[in-house]
């Protein structure tokens, strides 16, 4: 099977933020295609919150498969939505154990912009979908996120994140390059759009500011950031605080911006 190195890893710091996103935060955009009948493949499932989400859609009629690489996500996924109707399985992006022409829809939230090779990732998207169905993906953008009040330990915080995100050959901006890795794919029938998410109410402040304060002491990109020698544990701990002293501020605000790509087989 062949792996990528994931930045984020599948700590629970990361495995819990994950499982809050729905159709509705998440992939809202591509939710018209979501109707009665259609069999749909979600790539790269993490703990299967949007996948589990798909089957309410798609029913009856329809089915989901989530598919993720990491084993223990699946077990999650599996245990946590074992008596939905979605199934789940352990597989490889660039070699789909799937036959040509399965599924009406190939969805991926953030998943392109942690594989090296995004454009073999949607070729083979591309091969398992049938004619007149839909490729949909979408994707941070890091270097479109902005930030109130200015923080130099946040500043930090994305030097080192996009230092190690390039390390592992992926790529943090991966919502602006939709479009072009679609078009190399093959896929010129495409449709982009954005979205963001927003941190500035005092409980979405908490929860994302929190998230990260736990993400940058106990995660993978912690471990890869001071393996590569691109920061210390004490630096790390500093930016954590950072993230808190964040939480704190008013007035905070935070910006997380999507590419979004409807692609037509």
């Amino acid at each position: 099977m062949t792996q990528d190195r994931y930045t984020h890893g599948h700590q629970e710091s990361v495995v819990n933020a994950h499982a809050t996103r729905t159709i509705a935060n998440s992939a809202a955009y591509m939710a018209s295609h979501l109707v009665p009948g259609v069999d749909l493949l979600d790539v790269g499932c993490g703990p299967g919150s949007i996948t589990a989400e798909f089957v309410s859609r798609v029913m009856p009629g329809g089915s989901v498969l989530g598919i993720d690489y990491s084993e223990p996500v699946i077990a999650r996924a599996q245990q946590t939505f074992g008596d939905s109707d979605a199934t789940f399985q352990t597989m490889d992006l660039y070699a789909l154990d799937i036959e040509d022409d399965s599924y009406d829809i190939a969805h991926a939230h953030q998943v392109l912009q942690h594989v090296s090779d995004p454009v073999a990732a949607l070729r083979e998207m591309h091969r398992v979908v049938r004619p007149g169905g839909i490729i949909a993906v979408r994707d941070a953008d890091y270097a479109g996120m902005h930030w109130a009040p200015e923080s130099p330990l946040l500043d930090q915080w994305m030097s080192i994140y996009r230092r190690v995100a390039k390390a592992n050959d992926a790529e943090p901006d991966a919502g602006r390059y939709l479009v072009k890795w679609a078009r190399e794919a093959g896929l010129n029938d495409v449709s982009p759009s954005i979205d963001a998410w927003l941190f500035a109410a005092p409980d979405r402040r908490e929860w994302w500011g929190s998230t990260w304060a736990d993400r940058v002491l106990t995660s993978s990109f912690a471990e890869q950031a001071v393996t590569e020698g691109l920061s210390t544990t004490d630096e790390l701990g500093q930016i954590a605080d950072g993230w808190r002293t964040w939480i704190a501020e008013q007035d905070g605000w935070f910006v997380v911006p999507h590419g979004q790509l409807i692609c037509r087989v």
